[in-house]
């Protein structure tokens, strides 16, 4: 068994998916619908911008999940379906790529909810009240137990379980800060500051899930042609209506990626393809279980080489 997997915010870099686009008319026309449905040449920015204009939150968004649609229209040129995956998962914004890409969602409408999300969550906090931090060499367990006692009547809580050796924490900006020293006396290898313009995935993004789900209210989903294992709860889910209410929880709630794989394994999958941009997944893959082999995909010849397994599989 197999899961597709899309990325999330971080993977961004200028030029991804132009060779791609060069090289699968189908891929070039992904970039060219999300102008269409956002009013503005993004694949400019994506392709010929600034990197701090691309990792704005509002760009960077749709930006990677048009990279990784434009990597899935050019796997069906070489034959390769989102039927051939048992499952869909992504991280945090990759879980709406993911439902673009098993037909739940239409690539226009995915492109303006990432767009409204991500202005959404940038707006909710001023910038320079909130913070995120990544901890590394601590356990969830003991990572949340960090964030409760940094919080001292702030919010700071666990916002990505993404393996066994890396939690992120989010919250106010003097509750992360503490966080940070917390998690170094409690014996993390490594505790620091993330570069992100917003505290994501916790309850300060309380106003940005209110505009979500006003925004998933007046879009269609239809049932994923896979399951998407939910970032929410790390469990297989199909329902449309569900999705939705599990998006709009997605927004203050924590990623369960680590979960998420070890739910995928215990289903039997043995095999995961990141689609898009980077390797940040496949990293995370191998820490949370080595027995699965992970492939990234995210050039015409990494698209080739996939086919080329799949296919003949």
């Amino acid at each position: 068994m197999r899961a597709f997997v899309f990325p999330g915010q971080g993977a961004q870099a200028i030029g991804m998916g132009k060779a791609l686009s060069d090289a699968y008319p189908a891929a070039r026309q992904v970039f060219e619908e999300v102008d269409d449905a956002l009013g503005e040449k993004l694949s400019a920015l994506i392709w010929e911008g600034d990197i701090a204009d691309l990792t704005l939150t509002k760009n960077a968004q749709p930006a990677l999940m048009a990279t990784s649609i434009a990597a899935m229209r050019a796997l069906q040129v070489e034959g390769v379906e989102v039927g051939a995956a048992n499952f869909v998962a992504g991280h945090s914004l990759g879980e709406y790529t993911a439902l673009a890409a098993a037909n739940s969602l239409s690539l226009s409408d995915a492109a303006r909810l990432l767009r409204t999300r991500g202005a959404a969550m940038q707006d909710a906090v001023p910038v320079g009240v909130g913070a995120m931090a990544a901890l590394l060499g601590l356990d969830f367990v003991t990572a949340q137990t960090v964030a409760q006692e940094a919080a001292q009547g702030q919010v700071c809580q666990a916002a990505n379980d993404n393996d066994p050796s890396q939690v992120v924490v989010s919250g106010h900006k003097d509750a992360v800060e503490r966080a940070v020293e917390i998690a170094k006396e409690k014996g993390a290898k490594r505790a620091l500051l993330l570069p992100v313009s917003a505290p994501f995935h916790c309850d300060l993004m309380a106003p940005a899930a209110e505009i979500m789900a006003g925004a998933l209210d007046d879009t269609t989903l239809a049932a994923p042609a896979v399951p998407l294992v939910a970032n929410v709860t790390a469990a297989a889910v199909s329902d449309p209506e569900t999705i939705k209410s599990q998006l709009v929880a997605q927004v203050t709630g924590s990623v369960r990626w680590r979960e998420s794989v070890g739910f995928m394994a215990a289903q039997g999958v043995t095999e995961i393809w990141e689609i898009g941009a980077g390797k940040a997944l496949c990293g995370m893959v191998r820490r949370i279980d080595k027995t699965i082999k992970c492939g990234a995909v995210g050039s015409p010849d990494d698209v080739v080489a996939m086919a080329a397994v799949l296919v003949e599989a």
